[in-house]
């Protein structure tokens, strides 16, 4: 089984209309998970980031692997102790 994740709306009759095509070139049934914010739709969800700021992010990781911007692993335990 495939998974895609994709935002969408519910409309006024209660139909979901997707934000992007899911290029899926075969009729088939599928199984439809809908995750509703409870109350305040701008409400922040850490699972949230931009896709642009996770690939931001991977990117300077690797540049400071590659540049030696390194810790040791029992530097990190340190700062999350305190």
């Amino acid at each position: 089984m495939q998974a895609f994740e994709v935002m969408g709306t519910i409309d006024e009759k209660g139909q979901l209309i997707l934000d992007r095509h899911l290029n899926i070139h075969t009729s088939r049934r599928v199984k439809v998970i809908v995750l509703v914010n409870s109350e305040d739709e701008s409400e922040f969800d850490p699972d949230d980031t931009p896709v642009a700021e996770i690939k931001a992010s991977l990117r300077r990781g690797l540049q400071q692997v590659k540049a030696g911007e390194t810790r040791p692993i029992s530097e990190l335990w340190d700062r999350i102790d305190d």
